[in-house]
């Protein structure tokens, strides 16, 4: 039997409006309101997942792109996911909820104090999936920052933040009832820090924690990798899914992590797939062939996609003719505008359109559309091929699209020996480090 991987979901439209523009929408959900993210959670619960990581981005991008950002809410509105958490854990007894926040507008010494109280309200249920995004650093009244100085910025955050947890030491606490004494303030760090980016003082005013609230951190290129390797206990990998770049990709998370003093099984380094799981071979071959000639409204919705995720308006752009140097900003990674152009960056936009609205076999491992069994094989693959840790799954967090991609996939995981059956106890460090 194969060895059990840790599964999750991310929740990819954020607090926002979930299965806009698909007929799920007729189910009648209100995306404002608790009730759908609940049904949704608890159904995640079940099929055991370890955690729900709850993406985020606080801005609705630069003035030049709202419209097109907003037009089939690709780019917001979204809410607050870390004020959805308690709502998430009160439905649920066991799954860890990981909201996203930016580490470059939210306060240290407040992000603290919010974190601890989530996390005892949750009983160390909470995750932090901590991002660097630096175009918002305007809606805050701050300056933005490069790339690689917005992870300075992070790991001094994420350090500070660890501070604040840590500043009531083991012997701060006392809780003795005979005497009613509460807690000794000679045990508390009562710190001052200056530091690159942030000043602020301890302790918390909150109750230490039996551990720290999990980090999640995203981000491929070789700074994201370094933060992930010496700060994160998850990283959410965005990677080619073959056995040999999962193996590559692993290896450098790992690399850094030693580097850091810490050893490989410090982190779980889970990879995201948004399956398409079909009913039979048959049914998968149909959409793969209907993919390859895609309409012009198939154009249209690669390009909205792609626009929204790039804040770069690729509709205003020729769609025979390459796409001009110089379109995208310095707000766009290197490795967005590789993921956009591939290979061939002189390729006309239709051409990179086409490619893009594609869809291959997962069972020729040339894409993710396949039955529950191929899906199962390939997951199985991963872990037998390259030591995968686990999977991160990925879409709207409704309940339709819940039941869509694990009705058949649960029991064709559980069967081959891949998937919990139980949860153990320990919250979500528990989960994620049970085996």
């Amino acid at each position: 039997m194969a060895d059990l991987q840790h599964f999750g979901y991310f929740f990819s439209r954020g607090f926002g409006p979930q299965a806009w523009g698909r007929s799920d929408w007729d189910w009648g959900h209100d995306w404002t309101k608790p009730d759908l993210y609940q049904q949704s959670v608890r159904a995640l619960e079940q099929a055991g997942m370890d955690l729900v990581i709850a993406e985020d981005a606080i801005s609705l991008g630069n003035p030049s792109t709202l419209d097109l950002r907003i037009r089939q809410a690709y780019g917001g509105p979204k809410h607050d996911p870390l004020l959805l958490a308690p709502y998430l854990f009160a439905a649920t007894s066991h799954i860890g909820i990981a909201p996203t926040v930016n580490a470059g507008i939210t306060p240290p010494y407040l992000a603290a104090r919010q974190f601890a109280t989530l996390a005892h309200l949750s009983s160390e249920r909470l995750g932090i999936n901590v991002v660097t995004d630096v175009g918002s650093a305007r809606h805050a009244g701050l300056p933005p920052l490069p790339h690689d100085q917005a992870y300075d910025r992070a790991e001094e955050w994420i350090t500070l933040l660890r501070r604040f947890w840590r500043s009531w030491g083991s012997d701060g606490y006392v809780g003795s009832r005979p005497d009613w004494h509460f807690a000794d303030g000679s045990e508390l760090d009562a710190f001052h820090h200056e530091g690159a980016y942030f000043t602020a003082d301890g302790p918390l005013n909150a109750l230490p924690l039996d551990s720290d609230p999990i980090v999640v951190s995203p981000g491929g290129s070789g700074r994201g990798l370094g933060f992930a390797g010496t700060h994160s206990d998850v990283q959410l990998a965005l990677a080619p899914l073959s056995a040999s770049a999962v193996s590559d990709y692993r290896a450098r998370v790992i690399a850094a992590a030693l580097e850091a003093g810490r050893t490989a099984g410090d982190l779980r380094i889970l990879f995201v797939l948004k399956p398409e799981i079909t009913v039979s071979a048959a049914e998968a071959d149909r959409i793969v062939d209907a993919s390859r000639h895609p309409s012009d409204d198939d154009l249209r919705t690669a390009a909205i996609a792609w626009s929204s995720d790039s804040e770069t308006d690729l509709l205003a752009l020729h769609l025979d003719a390459p796409i001009p140097e110089g379109t995208f900003g310095d707000h766009v990674s290197a490795g967005t505008i590789r993921g956009l152009l591939g290979d061939t960056p002189d390729a006309p936009l239709r051409e990179l359109l086409t490619r893009k609205a594609r869809k291959g076999r997962v069972s020729e491992r040339a894409g993710f559309v396949g039955t529950a069994d191929e899906f199962a094989d390939f997951i199985e693959e991963l872990g037998s091929d390259a030591d995968n840790d686990g999977i991160i799954f990925s879409g709207d967090l409704h309940p339709a699209q819940v039941y869509r991609m694990f009705g058949d996939l649960v029991p064709v995981l559980r069967q081959r020996g891949l998937l919990r059956r139980e949860y153990g106890a320990g919250g979500i460090r528990g989960n994620l480090f049970d085996f």
